[in-house]
Order: structure tokens, then C-alpha cells, then sequence
């Protein structure tokens, strides 16, 4: 995360002494020089021990320092939030859990937008300012500067804070001779959420393109989390980013376009891509406009055949999703650690099957589900944490995180117009029928079989996947499924690969240097006699 602009608490105390008096709920207020308007969003206090060189809010996380939150609604500039023990956190889900001590704090602000949906409902979200769905470091959320304070539980008065400063609008990278990148506002998205939504893309041109300017070329859609960044690392001057520079500038790189998307939706940096009765019709935005855009202004073959997809892990699974889901509009797709691909596998838990999602019940105890671990199979988080930390965030699917923009992407809309959770965000107890919609809508292995008398001719040699199988977040398993369910298709046979590497963790995959030459070779093999060759210069 991006460290944040220090801003300024105002302590409201009798004189300038640094440690303030002992307080059981925090006040916290937004500065009338900050924001002149009323607020309605979730407003946050991070409590840590220290305060540099991170700041508490930078040091949250599912196994970070303690952050409470509440919800307001029409928060006028000058009145106070409170932020006592009913209000949740995590890891201490409550104030009242907090030893007496010395603590450092900050009060954060995530502002919210009102949509009037297409669908019917209303919904209080965040609204994405290109900086990437990230509330933490979002142009318009609101700040204070850490401060130092004694904690005494049984005390009865506040702790008052003020934030007082604003994160500044992102700054987009200059384009050069070979990075361009494009904005549009969807009217497709616009019309669904009632307020303007916009989709991007950064455009990686092949050398010499501008010598060649009758030549059409393929072109390779790289999707994953949001980035502003060149596609590859481009213009780097170290690491992978340096090395695929020196490639793409070589005489051996097929000369082909390659190409980031952003869609950032109102639950997370990335839309998922695809069509949502929570995130409304990315998946038709996508293709009907943002892609039509890029490949009519960059020189692109535009068929099928020439469109290929790649990615890793939110990008693995939207590369795979896209290409069994517009299976007439993609002509292969190499993804990488792509999230869960069969919900038996939802990381280690079956939703079908299983009754919760955080402990595994053994009679005389619990044993706790884990959600990320190392390749020598230390544990680096627990479900419950990860869940706890979203929850602390925000509620109603509200706080960006994975887990949420899961249940956005997949589930059903509930009775109040945000998504109907696939389990109890406190108690972890999964509920059958929303299993069950996912399955029909986004369980792709599930899909695939489902389909394949008709939806195996279009793919059978389109599919191509590679994880680790050592995955820090137990992906390689939905993996092993389809690939079991794959290697025993016919009339047609599939005919990818799926390629795993022994004790590699997340995100393992091979290289673009290794890849872009076998979307060549695909799209020679899919062109039809006569089609355009000027891109093998």
C-alpha cells in the first residue's frame, strides 16, 4: 500500500501535553476545511503501538494492529462520530478488548456514493476515484495524523480526534512511444448504476509500430488487479520488468499489442470482468465497448482468432472466465493461478458440502481452517481472519476485499440490495442456496462439463492453465478438478495444457517471454487462408 499523506488529530485537551487523558470510546470528527459537505460512509480509529515508519491505518491487515469502525450517515462537518465497544474491529472485535496502555492512533474516513441502481435498489458504496477501489489510499477520504495516547479501559471520557486532511487525486503516468493508455465512461455500467462508471486500458505497443502503419496485429489481453502501470513491467529498470523490456525490444518478440484493462467496480479494484447481478454487466461493457475501443484505435487484427487472453491469479481466473464464457469472441486463453475454478475448492472449502467456512467440526473440538499458508506448509492466516478483517472494513460486502468482491461477483442480490453472503461473516455457517447459484452462474469446472457437448468445440484447444502446487491460498486443488474433468473429454478432446510447478507458491506461472511465442503459434494456427501476415516483421 502506497503510504498515505500525514495529516493532523486535534485533540481536544487543556493544554499541549502529548499524552492525552485516558478515554473508553474515541470521537472522531471531520474538519470543516476538509469536507464541507455531510458524509455518509465508515468512518475508522487504527490502534498500534508504534507509528512509523508505517502509520496504524497502514498496519491493519488480517494479522495486523487493531482498527474499529462504524457506519454514518449524513455526518454533518463538525459532529462526531463515536467509536465505543459496540462498535466491531478486528483483531479485537471491541474496544472493551483493548488492554490499558500506551497506544498510537489515527482516525481514517472512507466517503461513500449513493447509487440508484437499474435493478431497483439503492446502495451506499465507495466510488472508485482510478486510484484502484483501495479506501485507504482513495483521492477524497479523509485523514488524521497519528497520535500518541493512554488507554485506560474503565475510564468514561473520549479520546477526540479530527481528520483534517485529504488524499490528493491520483496522478497518471505520461504515455510514451510505446505505452498509451485510454479512459472512457461505460454507458452500459453508467445506465446500470445509476452514476458514472469508467473502464480503461494501458496499450503496450510492439516495436516499430509506428513504421508499420498498415500492418494489423494480434492482441493480448493480460488481465489482473488494477495498475496504471505499462503491461509487463515495461520500462522498468530492474527485476522481471527489465528482463521482459529487453525482450519486447527484441528481434525474437512476436510483434503483437498487448494490453491492461481496468474496471474497478464500487466492491473491488477489479470487476471480475464478467456479468454480476451485484456488480452489474461488466462482462458486456467489456466486450462491446471497452476492447471495440482499444482495437479500433491501436491497429488491431479485431477477430477472434487474433484476440488472445493471459493473466494471473484475479487475472487468472477472469482470463479463464472470459474465454468459457465468450468462448466465440476470445481465441485462447493462458491463465495463471487463477482463483478458485471449482467452488469444491473455494481455496479449502466446499461450499456444497461443507457447513462452515471457519472451523471443521470434530465432535469433542473445532479445527481452524486456514487461508494462506507457505510452501513448507507454515500457516500465514486463518479464514476466520481474513473474513473478521473485511468485516472491520465494512459491512455489507463493503470493505474492497477478496472474500467480498467474491460474493459480489458470484452471488445473488439480497433483500437489501447488496449481495447475499455465501456464509455468516461472523460464525462462518455457509448457506446452501446461494451455493448453489454460484455453481449455475461461476463455477467454471462445473460449467464446462456442464456444457461441453456444445461449449467443448469452441474451447477444447483454447484452455491452457499453470499454479503452483504449493499455492499460498490452496488454488492448485480447484485446478486438479477441472484438469481431471478435462483430461477425460470427447468428441472433442481437449487439448491444452495444464502445467504445475512443485513447491511453488502463489502466483507461479511462466514468464510472457515464454508465453507470447505460444499465442503466436496459436493464432497462425487459427488464422484462415488469406488473413493478414504484416505482423511477423
Amino acid at each position: 500500500m502506497r503510504r498515505l499523506l500525514v495529516g493532523t488529530l486535534v485533540l481536544a485537551l487543556p493544554n499541549a501535553f502529548p499524552i492525552i487523558a485516558s478515554a473508553q470510546r474515541f470521537e472522531v470528527t471531520v474538519s470543516r476545511t476538509a469536507h464541507t459537505e455531510a458524509i455518509t460512509g465508515r468512518v475508522y480509529v487504527a490502534v498500534s503501538r508504534t507509528h512509523a515508519p508505517r502509520t496504524p491505518i497502514e498496519q491493519t491487515g488480517e494479522t495486523g494492529v487493531p482498527i474499529f469502525a462504524v457506519d454514518v450517515n449524513a455526518l454533518a462537518p463538525g459532529t462526531s462520530a463515536v467509536i465505543d465497544a459496540s462498535a466491531f474491529g478486528h483483531p479485537l472485535q471491541s474496544l472493551r478488548d483493548l488492554p490499558a496502555g500506551d497506544y498510537w492512533v489515527q482516525p481514517f474516513v472512507n466517503v461513500y456514493t449513493r447509487f440508484a441502481r437499474a435493478d431497483g435498489h439503492t446502495v451506499w458504496m465507495h466510488m472508485d476515484q482510478w486510484e484502484g477501489q483501495h479506501w485507504q489510499r482513495s483521492p477524497g477520504n479523509l485523514y488524521g495524523e497519528p497520535v500518541q495516547v493512554h488507554w485506560n479501559p474503565a475510564s468514561r471520557s473520549a479520546v477526540k480526534l479530527t481528520a483534517d486532511k485529504v488524499i490528493p487525486p491520483v496522478v497518471v503516468p505520461n504515455d510514451n512511444e510505446y505505452v498509451k493508455r485510454i479512459k472512457l465512461q461505460s454507458a452500459t455500467l453508467t445506465k446500470w448504476w445509476g452514476h458514472p462508471i469508467f473502464l480503461g486500458a494501458t496499450v503496450l505497443l510492439p516495436r516499430d509500430y509506428d513504421k508499420h502503419p498498415d500492418v494489423r496485429y494480434p492482441i493480448v489481453y493480460d488481465e489482473g488487479h488494477f495498475s496504471l502501470r505499462a503491461p509487463g513491467g515495461f520500462g522498468d529498470t530492474e527485476g522481471r520488468g527489465a528482463a521482459f523490456t529487453h525482450y519486447w525490444l527484441s528481434d525474437s518478440a512476436p510483434r503483437m499489442i498487448l494490453v491492461t484493462l481496468q474496471h474497478p467496480s464500487p466492491y473491488y479494484d477489479d470487476s471480475y470482468g464478467v456479468n454480476s447481478a451485484n456488480n452489474g454487466p461488466y462482462g458486456d461493457a467489456i466486450t462491446r465497448e471497452l476492447i471495440p475501443a482499444v482495437e479500433s484505435r491501436f491497429h488491431a487484427l479485431g477477430t477472434p482468432w487474433a484476440r488472445l487472453l493471459t493473466g494471473g491469479s484475479t487475472g487468472g481466473w477472469i482470463s479463464l472466465a472470459h474465454q468459457v464464457l465468450y468462448p466465440d469472441f476470445y481465441g485462447g486463453t493462458w491463465s495463471l493461478c487463477p482463483d478458485g475454478v471449482d467452488f469444491r475448492y473455494y481455496q479449502i472449502v466446499n461450499v456444497y458440502s461443507d457447513s462452515n467456512a471457519y472451523w471443521l467440526d470434530r465432535g469433542w473440538m473445532r479445527v481452524e481452517r486456514p487461508s494462506q499458508r507457505k510452501p513448507d506448509g507454515n500457516i500465514v492466516a486463518m479464514m476466520k481472519d481474513e473474513n473478521w478483517w473485511e468485516l472491520a472494513q465494512g459491512d455489507r460486502s463493503r470493505s474492497g476485499g477478496q472474500w467480498d468482491i467474491w460474493e459480489a461477483t458470484y452471488g445473488p442480490v439480497g433483500d437489501d440490495g447488496y449481495p447475499k453472503r455465501i456464509w455468516d461473516k461472523r460464525t462462518g455457517v455457509i448457506d446452501k442456496s446461494v451455493a448453489a447459484y454460484w455453481r449455475d452462474h461461476y463455477d467454471l469446472r462445473y460449467i464446462l462439463q456442464r456444457d461441453w457437448p456444445t461449449l467443448g468445440p469452441k474451447v477444447a484447444d483454447k484452455i491452457n492453465i499453470y499454479v503452483g502446487d504449493a499455492d499460498s491460498y490452496f488454488l492448485n486443488m480447484g485446478v486438479h478438478l477441472l484438469d481431471e474433468f478435462l483430461t477425460q473429454t470427447s468428441n472433442p478432446k481437449w487439448s491444452g495444457e495444464i502445467v504445475y510447478k512443485p513447491m511453488a507458491p502463489h502466483c507461479w506461472g511462466p514468464s510472457l517471454e515464454e508465453l507470447l511465442p505460444k499465442m503466436a503459434t496459436q493464432v497462425e494456427r487459427h488464422a484462415p487462408a488469406g488473413a493478414p501476415h504484416g505482423w511477423r516483421y
